[in-house]
């Protein structure tokens, strides 16, 4: 996995500057720190008394905010202090806000962000999609806001059809089309995206072939300059029906190397429609198929939802690739279809560890107009093996939205939640109906406590479980003028930075910076950087229809020290 660095962050809070860095998974369980302050590039001050033991933050109320402020860490190892990592400074007069902004070039309408290190600094760069102009186009950016490359998607990008996109579209309904990840280990991050005639690369070269504009290939970039590196021809199956709509993701299928998995469909002249999925790897020299599967040839029906989840479902430390109404193993064998017990087509659904007490992994989904009456369903999601479902009289109707978390520390373990309730999802208790619910959007950590608050389009919102109302954390637009995407939501979320809560990303208005939101709540929980844990790093290679990111580990009240993954670090 990636060998991240602190992720030093400061942000100023009222009179205060709030402080906090990155515990990695594979340090020492006694790991301490001391953190440090340079104001205006003077001899640097430690602030701390005592090795800073807890949680991996601090709030400095003694902070000159009329001048620059650097802060660092220095990891202290059995009473032996280490070497300073990267810092970073809060600028003079910065305003009081939970956020940083990282100016970019102006231009189209910002649709998703992606996150790797590009220049091999240890620390998460961004890739931009461009949408709503004349064509299609993506940017690569130093995480201070530097400008690497751009790469044009040319005439094939034009067709914005949410279903049947054009063969170099992304950003379409559950159609990303992109996906950024160190693949062959050296320590700086490709960008993965299909091509076709007309791709402008970061080079200024273009990809024209004799072949119809239907036909594709899959494509590695170099992160630092967009230059094409290798390619491999898409699967033709399906050809004569036209160009295939593309969902990417990472995982590591063989427990060793990460995989590239793409998710592809297109839609026959009856609507239905033709499915196959396929894993390369990518060594530096070759990108080369391992396999593909294709839906048509398995004699029973498996439904496919909006978005995938690879995760290791059986532990045995290689990754299975989940969709709402069936896995695929690893090699590319399907594992369970979920059909035979009613599962169908829905929106959203969910894979993790949802019980302190079990150490399987559970699964949660909704469903759309299923003809049985089924709403959602609660299962093991290493076996496919039903636990709960609640259902009504035909017809069901589109439930639409649905979200896991630990909500309610009366009941051990996840709740679960669309627009019937909320329940416990153990016991299949219903705590509250309908009234009050926290809206079914996107589970995030937050505030510092075991519990998880939501995203609700521009709102942070956290459920009082003793009231069954809801309370506002935190309003984005408010900072930088803030703006939703083409799915009304944020543009990314995930562990980016700073200790183990999350980060949330949206362009202000004008689309001419990033608002990178991050905690500014004290917490002494301490848990290892989200981002190297392998189920959650997976899932934030995903898009789709943009999905709450999940670990392999039970995370909520009750929790246990969750275990060091088992991973060693790139370069």
């Amino acid at each position: 996995m990636e060998n991240l660095g602190r992720g030093v962050v400061a942000v100023r809070s009222n009179s205060n500057v709030f402080i906090s860095w990155r515990l990695l998974a594979l340090d020492p369980s006694g790991i301490g720190f001391n953190l440090y302050r340079s104001t205006a590039g003077g001899t640097a001050v430690k602030l701390n008394s005592s090795v800073l033991s807890a949680g991996t933050n601090y709030t400095d109320t003694t902070a000159d905010l009329t001048k620059n402020n650097a802060y660092y860490v220095k990891p202290v190892i059995s009473g032996v202090e280490q070497g300073a990592s990267a810092a970073y400074t809060l600028a003079a007069n910065t305003a009081s806000e939970p956020a940083f902004v990282v100016p970019i070039q102006s231009g189209g309408e910002i649709g998703n962000v992606w996150v790797g290190d590009f220049d091999g600094d240890h620390e998460y760069d961004y890739l931009v999609s461009r949408n709503r102009t004349a064509t299609q186009s993506l940017e690569a950016y130093k995480r201070d806001g530097t400008l690497l490359w751009s790469v044009n998607l040319g005439v094939n990008s034009t067709n914005q059809d949410n279903i049947s996109p054009g063969s170099t579209a992304i950003d379409v309904g559950m159609w990303d089309g992109v996906t950024v990840y160190d693949l062959d280990g050296n320590g700086k991050a490709e960008v993965v995206i299909r091509i076709a005639n007309g791709v402008t690369f970061g080079d200024g070269t273009v990809w024209s072939t004799s072949n119809s504009d239907d036909k594709q290939w899959l494509a590695v970039l170099d992160g630092m300059t967009g230059k094409l590196k290798k390619y491999q021809a898409l699967p033709d199956d399906y050809l004569s029906v036209g160009p295939l709509a593309m969902q990417l993701g990472i995982g590591y299928l063989n427990g060793t190397t990460p995989s590239i998995v793409a998710f592809m469909k297109n839609r026959n002249a009856d609507k239905g429609f033709n499915l196959v999925l396929a894993a390369y790897h990518y060594t530096g020299n070759n990108l080369v198929m391992d396999w593909k599967w294709k839906r048509e040839d398995y004699g029973q029906r498996a439904d496919d939802g909006h978005q995938m989840r690879i995760v290791d479902l059986d532990s045995d430390g290689k990754d299975e690739i989940a969709d709402i109404g069936f896995v695929l193993n690893g090699d590319g064998t399907l594992r369970y279809s979920l059909f035979d017990q009613g599962v169908q087509h829905g929106d959203r659904f969910y894979i993790g560890k949802f019980s302190p007490t079990s150490s399987a992994f559970q699964g949660y989904g909704v469903q759309q107009d299923n003809p049985t009456g089924l709403l959602e369903y609660y299962y093991n999601a290493a076996t496919g093996a039903m636990i709960w479902q609640h259902s009504t009289t035909p017809p069901a109707g589109d439930v639409g939205r649905g979200d896991v978390g630990d909500i309610d520390p009366r009941y051990a373990g996840y709740e679960v939640w669309s627009f019937s309730g909320v329940y416990n999802g153990q016991t299949n208790t219903q705590i509250t109906t309908a009234v009050g619910l926290p809206w079914p959007a996107f589970r995030i950590w937050w505030d510092g406590d075991l519990l998880s608050e939501s995203i609700n389009e521009s709102k942070l919102e956290k459920w009082n479980y003793s009231t069954n109302t809801v309370s506002r954390l935190l309003t984005t637009y408010k900072f930088h003028s803030t703006v939703l995407n083409y799915r009304s939501t944020h543009v990314f979320y995930g562990d980016i930075i700073g200790d183990w809560r999350e980060e949330i990303i949206m362009p202000s208005y004008g689309n001419a910076e990033l608002v990178i939101f991050t905690t500014d709540i004290p917490t002494s929980t301490r848990l290892y950087t989200l981002a190297q844990n392998p189920a959650y790093r997976n899932s934030m290679t995903i898009k789709g229809y943009t999905q709450s990111h999940l670990t392999d580990y039970y995370l909520g009240e009750g929790m246990t020290t969750p275990p060091q993954p088992n991973i060693y670090l790139a370069p």
